[in-house]
């Protein structure tokens, strides 16, 4: 840092305000000095010693996004979106792939963590952390906030704007879902029998397919509910990783998609939106870039942050799949 301020000609304490990314302070420097001392630093090599500036400011630079499906482009998106925030912030996500949060917290220092399946089964444990001066962001249907922030996205509404867009055109619906209690989306079919029977129509029970959560697992469930003399014309897919699966298979099988099959997603992912054809989904809107902001927001530690609630309701977002 010395050789960059004498490259420079200005103070150590200068450079350090840059190449922190601080944007307030006792000091500061015009935007042309900045970049004079970024390209500098990029010269000369520079890269931040994280273990000194985390014992003299107290922060790690490091965001914990705890993602339970990595393979998933709900995840995908969250994570991409999180890595896009923070380039220019000096901060760096750390992701776990369906691991033990608790445990990693537990023993690695971090500025702000996100947690994209909290349950009040995990209140007790996110407590211990609160309490320990964590800053948290967790995603979550029943929990309020509580030293932490949630983000509350509702599901079921959403999945019933799914079934009410396929049951305008067909009666022979199938399901796409997940085997797993513990995971996200598990009630999510709730809504295609609670749809189909305000419609008045009978579900087959083979028309619902469980899948375990691997690209293989998808693969097969898929299989199942297509390959056979009468498929379902419609499919409603738990997630969005789901839905992308089904597609690749009915076109597999000689399908037409939506002629012969229309399909339906949920997550409203980025994936999804540059799929051919592109897949129709249900979900928020902009919810990936805000929910960035917002985990790097917390983590820069405003004073007067107040845990929040942040609700995103769910749309249709008609796509070509359907």
């Amino acid at each position: 840092m010395k050789m960059v301020a004498e490259r420079c000609g200005v103070s150590v304490a200068t450079v350090s305000f840059v190449l922190s990314g601080r944007r307030s302070g006792q000091v500061a420097a015009s935007a042309a000095t900045a970049e004079r001392i970024r390209t500098v630093a990029a010269e000369l090599g520079y890269r931040p010693n994280h273990a000194a500036r985390a014992i003299r400011t107290g922060r790690s630079g490091l965001v914990l996004l705890s993602l339970t499906q990595l393979s998933d482009p709900w995840c995908q998106s969250v994570s991409h979106a999180v890595n896009e925030a923070s380039a220019d912030r000096h901060l760096q996500p750390l992701i776990l792939a369906d691991g033990d949060w608790g445990e990693v917290l537990d023993t690695q220092p971090v500025d702000a963590a996100f947690l994209d399946a909290g349950t009040g089964a995990d209140l007790d444990r996110i407590r211990g952390l609160v309490r320990r001066g964590l800053r948290l962001i967790v995603f979550s249907d029943d929990l309020e906030p509580d030293g932490f922030d949630v983000i509350r996205s509702p599901q079921q509404p959403g999945c019933g704007l799914a079934m009410e867009h396929l049951l305008a055109d067909h009666v022979r619906i199938g399901c796409l879902t997940g085997s797993d209690p513990s995971r996200p989306g598990w009630h999510r079919e709730d809504a295609y029998f609670a749809a189909l029977q305000e419609a008045g129509i009978k579900p087959e029970s083979d028309h619902l397919q469980r899948y375990t959560h691997d690209l293989a697992g998808v693969y097969d469930a898929a299989l199942r509910l297509l390959d056979r003399a009468d498929p379902p014309t419609a499919v409603f897919a738990s997630s969005d990783f789901a839905a992308i699966t089904v597609i690749n298979v009915a076109l597999r099988l000689g399908m037409s998609v939506p002629d012969d099959l229309a399909v339906v997603g949920v997550g409203n992912t980025e994936e999804g939106t540059q799929l051919h054809p592109s897949l129709t989904s249900v979900g928020p809107t902009e919810f990936f870039s805000t929910l960035a902001d917002l985990i790097i927001q917390l983590a820069e530690r405003p004073d007067d942050h107040q845990p929040t609630r942040h609700d995103f309701p769910w749309q249709l977002h008609r796509r070509e799949s359907s």
